[in-house]
């Protein structure tokens, strides 16, 4: 039973993504295609991840307290209906542009406590299932990896061929598919500790109190900084810059998704090969090679005129590095963080990480229309850089080891007093 519902769960993780992933492809063609502006494209790519900024913050706590399970499935079929109804009414009634916003900004809403529920059925399932959490989060975001591996060429290929509008009906399935894997094979029973004090507690006090442990913790806030950053640069290049490249440059659609997906097969890889071995390299200095490998070499290849062939090469190489990133991270997170503020307190790092991402987009729009495309790839690498390269000052990056003894090794914060409500 522990083996099916990991295997399960692990395979709704890959599907799941795998539909982000068809959006990531054919969301931006779409626009690019109905609109010809890049401005409408990076304005698109705002409203597609501020939902996932705000559904972090806030969505992590009814997580915890509608249960993990329950709120992995309610978060796919969500997306599945909002991203159905984009097609559904371009084809029938119209769809004018706000009300494609409107549509992308509710399937985003869900996507990011989605994924802190899968994330938090985790430990308990691979407990049972007698595996070590380096290997259980390695193999897990191998399953993400692997997503951005297949599902980008495939949703570059299918939009090639028939249309972006179309390939988000397959979009739409996949989550429907998610959906259903973790309800037919994770249990209902023991995977989920409610938080201490819980039913007394409101919402807004449960939120505070996950704030209140992120807040305390140096390397939790040093490690969102940098995210912080690092992802605004990433999703410049996902959303805007890469799109604009493959279509002026190379070969539109299709080339777009062979780089994003070589980058996913890089990774992959990389978090394989985490998962087996991780366990025994130390934590920061694997930590910061991999960042500095698999941030700005990417964009200064495609700032120098870079081929489809060496693109593909130094973006795959990139990913293999990038791919013990969220292993770390992941292993981290899990074994730190009390089981009953789990959600809450991984929706409110991965908000903080993702909060400059739908600036990132705008940022890039703008800056393509008046800086230039190869500019904007100059100085996004150069200052990618200069980020991945900060935690060798030390300070809260040097307590990233592993923790002499098992279970969090920070210190929980007492409850707020009741009185202060």
């Amino acid at each position: 039973m522990a083996s099916t519902a990991v295997v399960g769960l692990v395979a709704a993780q890959y599907i799941s993504l795998t539909g982000n992933m068809i959006t990531v492809i054919a969301l931006p063609l779409y626009v690019l295609s109905t609109t010809g502006s890049v401005t409408a494209t990076g304005i698109a790519g705002f409203f597609a991840t501020l939902p996932i900024v705000i559904g972090g913050a806030l969505g992590g706590v009814l997580v915890d307290r509608i249960g993990f399970r329950r709120s992995s499935i309610i978060s796919d079929l969500v997306s599945g209906v909002t991203i159905a109804a984009v097609p559904l009414l371009a084809m029938t009634v119209g769809l004018p542009f706000w009300a494609l916003l409107l549509l992308v900004f509710a399937s985003g809403l869900l996507d990011t406590p989605g994924q802190a529920a899968r994330t938090a059925l985790l430990p308990e399932l691979v407990a049972t299932a007698n595996m070590s959490l380096e290997r259980a989060v390695g193999g897990f975001s191998a399953a993400s990896r692997a997503a951005q591996l297949t599902g980008a060429p495939i949703a570059g290929l299918l939009v090639a061929w028939l249309g972006p509008l179309a390939v988000l009906v397959v979009d739409a399935a996949t989550f429907v598919l998610s959906a259903a894997l973790v309800l037919g094979c994770v249990p209902t029973g023991g995977v989920r500790t409610p938080v201490v004090g819980e039913a007394e507690s409101g919402y807004w006090a449960q939120l505070r109190g996950g704030l209140r442990f992120v807040r305390t913790q140096p390397l939790l806030r040093a490690i969102v900084l940098m995210v912080l950053v690092t992802n605004l640069f990433d999703a410049a290049r996902g959303s805007v810059l890469l799109p604009v490249y493959a279509d002026s440059q190379l070969d539109g659609a299709v080339a777009f998704g062979l780089v994003v997906g070589a980058m996913g097969g890089g990774s992959l890889i990389g978090s394989l090969v985490y998962g087996a071995v991780g366990a025994r390299w130390p934590r920061r200095a694997t930590f910061v090679i991999s960042f500095v490998l698999a941030g700005a070499p990417p964009y200064i290849a495609m700032a120098a005129g870079a081929n489809l062939t060496l693109l593909l090469v130094i973006t795959a190489l990139s990913g293999l590095a990038g791919g013990t990133l969220n292993p770390i991270l992941g292993v981290l997170m899990l074994e730190r963080v009390p089981v009953g503020m789990r959600a809450t307190v991984n929706g409110l790092v991965n908000a903080g990480c993702w909060a400059a991402v739908p600036l990132g987009s705008l940022v890039a729009g703008f800056g393509v229309e008046h800086l230039g495309l190869t500019a904007m790839f100059w100085v996004v690498g150069v200052l990618y850089l200069l980020v991945t390269l900060s935690p060798l000052r030390g300070g809260p990056w040097r307590t990233m080891e592993r923790p002499a003894v098992s279970g969090p090794d920070f210190e929980v914060p007492a409850p707020a007093d009741p009185a202060s409500r």
